[in-house]
This record gives structure tokens, C-alpha cells and sequence, in this order.
């Protein structure tokens, strides 16, 4: 059963009461990983292990995403600055506990490549704050995991 969240902007990636941010570089420019991410949704299933699938609605204002454990969210993109910025808010989903959940993906130049930032910001009771935070190593890996694979990925398409 979906429950409506909390809506939550932009600022909440830095007010949130649990923020996990993590970042790696990959050899792509921002302008590519900026379309990987913003535009090319159903894509997410190929480089995110965790997402089963994705697919924008609302005419790109939106995602509907769907995690490999079940797990469903609807989302409102807040933020979408070419080549800098993607970050979108969960406005419902099935997962219990969480009070309010926004996603940042923030790119930088870096050399001839970019530094992709993931801040992972997220509200509830005292139980879903400790797990959420007890949950950064998997996080981690996850997006570890997940940006080598975009990398990789965007590699290939641009040879």
C-alpha cells in the first residue's frame, strides 16, 4: 500500500536529519551523466542493481521507480540543472517508516571526467533514522557498485 510522503525541496539534502553523501569519479563529462541520469530513466536498470525498473511520468516532471526487493516509490524531480545537478523527492512509496526522502546527484568537472555526488537525505521516526544510518555501508556499496557500472556503460556507448 502506497503511503504519501512529506514534500521536501531541494534544501533538504543539506537539512535533512540523516544525510549519507558519497562520491566517486568517472571518465564520462558531466553533460553525458547528466543525460545517463535526467533523461534516460529506463536506463537506470542497466547500471543500478538495485532498480528493477524506472520510467518517467508526468511529461519528465516525475519517476515512478520499482527496487529489485519490491520496494516502489513515486517521484517528483526538484532539480534538473544541466550538467550539474538531478534530484528528485519521493512522494509515495510502500517502503514503512520513512517520513520524507529526497535524492541528489550533483556532478562536477573533474579533469576530463566528473565527480558524481550522491546524497542520500531521508526523515522518520528515531528506528528509520538509525537504520537509515546503519544502512551507509550498504548504501555505498550500492552506488559504488552502481557508478563504476554507468561508467562503464557510457563508455561504450561513446566509442
Amino acid at each position: 500500500m502506497a503511503r504519501r510522503l512529506r514534500p521536501v525541496e531541494l534544501d533538504f539534502a543539506r537539512t535533512a536529519p540523516v544525510r549519507l553523501a558519497f562520491a566517486r569519479e568517472v571518465a564520462a563529462s558531466p553533460e553525458v551523466v547528466f543525460r545517463a541520469l535526467a533523461e534516460d530513466v529506463p536506463g537506470w536498470s542497466e547500471w543500478f542493481a538495485a532498480v528493477a525498473s524506472a520510467r518517467p511520468v508526468d511529461d519528465g516532471a516525475g519517476r515512478e521507480v520499482r527496487l529489485t526487493g519490491g520496494i516502489r516509490f513515486r517521484e517528483t524531480v526538484v532539480a534538473a540543472t544541466p550538467n550539474e545537478v538531478y534530484a528528485y523527492r519521493v512522494d509515495e512509496t510502500n517502503a514503512p517508516g520513512v517520513h520524507a526522502l529526497l535524492e541528489e546527484w550533483r556532478l562536477t568537472p573533474s579533469g576530463t571526467g566528473t565527480r558524481v555526488q550522491w546524497t542520500f537525505a531521508g526523515d522518520g521516526p528515531a528506528v528509520f533514522r538509525f537504520a537509515l544510518r546503519a544502512a551507509r555501508t550498504g548504501l555505498g556499496r550500492a552506488f559504488r557498485g552502481a557508478v563504476t557500472a554507468l561508467d562503464r556503460r557510457l563508455a561504450a556507448q561513446n566509442a
